[in-house]
């Protein structure tokens, strides 16, 4: 897997570096006390969702053969009450992240065809991470 090394510089803004020396910059909204110099750290997990979505489902379709053009994942996030959650099992308690999408997909595609693009949209390997029990721990010095 891959490693990411975030740094702290100015304000609240940090220097995320990944891969083969690329990098980003984080930051907060003006409103939160930051720069808005670059997405907020749910803007980003957002974006590693709609990505992951948009990816897995163009591999498939390119699998496929299938005429799919264009995907458009459109996500938002909110935080709700867990009382108030119909869809939550596990909790009950405090309050939960709910994540809406939408998922089109441009192209000659059979009503059969988006269909199944949409069961496959919820395979995304972010998907089943963030659905799944996630254990955060610290890593050994190299």
């Amino acid at each position: 897997m891959s490693e990411v090394i975030v740094t702290s510089q100015k304000n609240l803004q940090n220097d995320v570096r990944y891969g083969a020396g690329q990098t980003l910059i984080t930051d907060e909204p003006i409103a939160a006390g930051g720069d808005d110099a670059g997405p907020d750290p749910y803007s980003l997990v957002l974006a590693a969702l709609g990505s992951c979505i948009s990816m897995t489902v163009m591999l498939y379709a390119r699998r496929k053969e299938w005429p799919l053009e264009r995907v458009e994942v459109r996500l938002r996030t909110q935080r709700v009450h867990a009382k108030d959650c119909a869809e939550c099992t596990r909790s009950t308690e405090g309050f939960v992240h709910r994540i809406q999408r939408t998922v089109t997909f441009e192209g000659n595609l059979s009503e059969e065809q988006r269909a199944r693009l949409q069961e496959i949209a919820h395979k995304c390997p972010v998907h089943r991470m963030l659905t799944s029990e996630i254990v955060i721990s610290e890593m050994s010095e190299r």
